[in-house]
């Protein structure tokens, strides 16, 4: 650069933000783009950057296979461009990009009303439940740029026929700057090594990146990284909310410096614009970079990358108009917190945007059922929080939701009431415990609460099979085998579920509204996992917020919202030994899910984390756990890791029809997208197995030498 230093400016005053977009919705997404844009400009931000691909939202899909999908994310830049938006500010916008014939994931930079560089996603998202490389071509040209023939109705705006596209920095009249997108922030070589060695000051990251649990450090360490190695501003912009499907992004959107925050955003939150600013001096990059002499020699042999100039001034000639941006502490919410706050944002999310009239859950008094419940209550009291601070789009949802125009709810309690009814479906079976628990739980949150009786249901159906095949299924206590038993417990639970649909269909109508209501799912990520559930039971939902959550974390989070949320009934909820109360094998309320299972809640969340994190087969599985679980010999190891293989190959076709699930947890069995097995096995895993035998076998021996070993130095 070629500085004035008699007048050099120094402080750039930069936005990035949280945008709750959804996937398809161009005319929403449009405008929430544009509201980001009109706020950055009216808090004097000469910078912007959005998420990823905020122009149709990063959700799409196999929508990004249609040419429709490129167009109106063209027609949607067109509105921008033709307005005084970008005047006196540099946008970095997220945008789907078609270019010769090849789909690209992009960055499109544009400043008064012209279009400066489109830059390319070098690094695709390819795991967990990230499918990029399906819809999207990674740039595999290097740090250069081609020509890109603009479409005509963009040259008519803008009056350029051509704009540089590829990698490459932006040369402004005071500061260099350039951009990666996501994963490429997760990559071991980053693009943002390079830039800063090329004396990019500005780093720009537009994501989309969702919540899962315990995972926000390590998107803060990354940055802190970024920046703290080779100094140097680092924007990071994301989703916040569900943007259509199983993921909830959880925003967060930060600014960092030389290795310091100077702001964060929410994590979650029923915001649909949340801007983040910062005032960065400029010489600060500067002096922290010349400090380090090895940075220097890297930077002065450093691969040369093209730069694009850019008439603009980032900075504020006036120095007296800003002052720089302190760093402050990060701010990471506790586990039990990110299990409050981001399935109640997704399921507000959700309900708005279905036009549904509310929730129906079957409420048994238990951890999981009480964990939907609680969360919903959870949403209620955030919702009337953003009413009373006078949230216009949030009271409008309102109104939408429950037909009451001009109605916004003074408390939580009220809002419950009109969108949450819960039932405790009773079978003979039932015990009066859970029964008591779910009714004040219900009364706690604000909740419509009643009880019907599923016998008669189930009485109807034993007698239709009955006349089908004249013979009559009876409970093992009444002289039935295992098969007669089973059936007799799966049918109960089926009864709730063809009840639960029913009732959410007719509930609204009964109590003189419109609409119907969505049915919530209870099922945990330990349950799916070993198939612990019948079948298009009351796992059958229409949405399940906890079902990538484990037992162990929702046993814990009980506590939480019982000392935190006012439900102090969850406390009751938690202590009580976990039962499905079938009736199976002649038990009732005694009957327990870790009895039934063979193995504990947290044995069950173990093998999950092995099998889908660390990779294990069986065999694999019992070399770790012999020395996880000193406690128990490796033959016990052996018969525990067979007993959850068999069972979770047996089940796995359940997995098929799980209910739609917030994602939190990453060993999730969904087998949607993220999880994807064969549903069919050979449940013997009979080499496996084998393999499994002679491991314990080596494994005892080990154990008798060093046993032997020991007994010999105490001599």
């Amino acid at each position: 650069f070629f500085f004035d230093f008699g007048t050099m400016a120094k402080l750039v005053r930069i936005a990035t933000c949280n945008l709750n977009q959804w996937a398809m919705d161009f005319d929403g997404n449009l405008e929430r783009v544009m509201e980001s844009i009109r706020q950055a400009k009216a808090e004097g931000a000469t910078f912007r950057v959005g998420p990823e691909l905020e122009i149709s939202g990063y959700g799409c899909e196999d929508h990004f296979l249609e040419t429709d999908t490129f167009n109106h994310t063209w027609e949607s830049l067109a509105e921008i461009l033709k307005s005084e938006l970008s005047d006196g500010i540099l946008l970095d916008i997220g945008a789907a990009i078609m270019h010769r014939n090849v789909s690209y994931n992009c960055r499109v930079f544009i400043c008064n009303r012209k279009i400066v560089l489109i830059r390319p996603k070098m690094f695709m998202a390819d795991d967990g439940n990230y499918r990029e490389p399906r819809w999207f071509t990674a740039w595999d040209k290097g740090y250069t740029t081609e020509d890109y023939y603009v479409p005509r109705r963009i040259r008519e705006i803008c009056g350029q026929e051509k704009v540089p596209f590829g990698i490459a920095a932006i040369s402004t009249n005071d500061t260099c700057l350039a951009s990666e997108t996501c994963e490429e922030l997760f990559t071991p070589n980053a693009p943002h090594i390079l830039f800063g060695l090329n004396g990019v000051e500005i780093v720009a990251n537009g994501s989309g990146s969702h919540h899962q649990l315990r995972k926000l450090d390590t998107r803060i360490d990354l940055m802190k990284s970024a920046t703290a190695k080779s100094g140097g501003v680092y924007l990071y912009a994301n989703q916040q909310g569900c943007d259509g499907g199983r993921l909830y992004y959880d925003g967060c959107a930060m600014i960092w410096c030389n290795g310091h925050l100077m702001a964060q955003g929410t994590q979650f939150s029923l915001n649909d614009v949340e801007m983040v600013y910062a005032n960065i001096d400029l010489e600060e990059v500067r002096s922290f970079r010349s400090a380090f002499a090895s940075r220097s020699v890297q930077a002065a042999s450093a691969e040369k990358i093209p730069r694009v100039d850019l008439d603009f001034d980032l900075s504020s000639l006036d120095e007296t108009t800003f002052e720089p941006t302190k760093a402050q502490e990060i701010k990471i919410l506790h586990p039990m917190e990110e299990i409050a706050y981001g399935p109640s944002s997704w399921l507000w999310d959700y309900l708005r945007r279905s036009a549904q009239r509310g929730f129906f859950l079957p409420l048994s008094g238990g951890a999981d059922s009480a964990s939907t419940a609680a969360l919903v209550g959870i949403m209620c009291q955030e919702v009337v929080k953003k009413c009373k601070d006078g949230d216009v789009s949030v009271i409008q949802d309102v109104q939408k939701v429950t037909r009451r125009k001009d109605w916004v709810p003074a408390t939580p309690e009220e809002l419950a009431k009109e969108i949450l009814y819960c039932v405790y479906m009773a079978s003979e079976h039932s015990g009066e415990e859970t029964l008591t628990r779910a009714r004040d739980l219900a009364a706690q949150i604000g909740a419509n609460f009643d009880v019907i009786r599923i016998d008669g249901i189930t009485r109807a159906i034993v007698e239709s099979f009955s006349n089908c095949t004249n013979k009559t299924p009876h409970m093992e206590t009444a002289g039935g085998c295992t098969a007669e038993d089973l059936a007799m417990q799966n049918i109960q639970a089926r009864s709730r579920m063809v009840m639960a649909y029913f009732m959410a269909q007719l509930m609204p109508w009964a109590s003189g509204s419109s609409g119907s209501l969505l049915v919530l799912g209870s099922a945990n990520v330990d349950e799916a996992l070993r198939g612990y559930y019948t079948k298009y039971d009351c796992s059958a939902a229409d949405i399940n917020p906890i079902g990538g959550i484990c037992k162990v974390d929702l046993k814990d989070f009980l506590k939480w919202a019982a000392a935190n949320k006012g439900y102090t009934v969850l406390a009751k909820v938690e202590k009580a030994p976990p039962t499905a109360e079938l009736g199976g094998a002649g038990r009732g309320a005694e009957q327990t899910d870790e009895e039934d299972m063979g193995m504990s809640y947290e044995e069950l969340s173990y093998f999950g984390k092995l099998r889908k994190i660390s990779r294990c087969g069986p065999v694999s599985m019992v070399n770790k756990l012999v020395y996880e679980w000193p406690h128990l010999s490796p033959s016990v190891v052996g018969e525990k890791v067979k007993k959850f293989f068999f069972y979770y190959s047996i089940n796995r076709h359940k997995m098929t029809t799980l209910t739609p699930s917030y994602h939190a947890e990453n060993y999730s069995p969904e087998d949607n997208r993220f999880d994807l097995r064969q549903f069919l096995y050979n449940a013997r895993w009979s080499w496996q197995y084998r393999k499994v035998d002679e491991a314990v076998a080596r494994l005892e021996r080990l154990d008798d030498m060093r046993a032997a070993k020991r007994q010999k130095v105490k001599e």
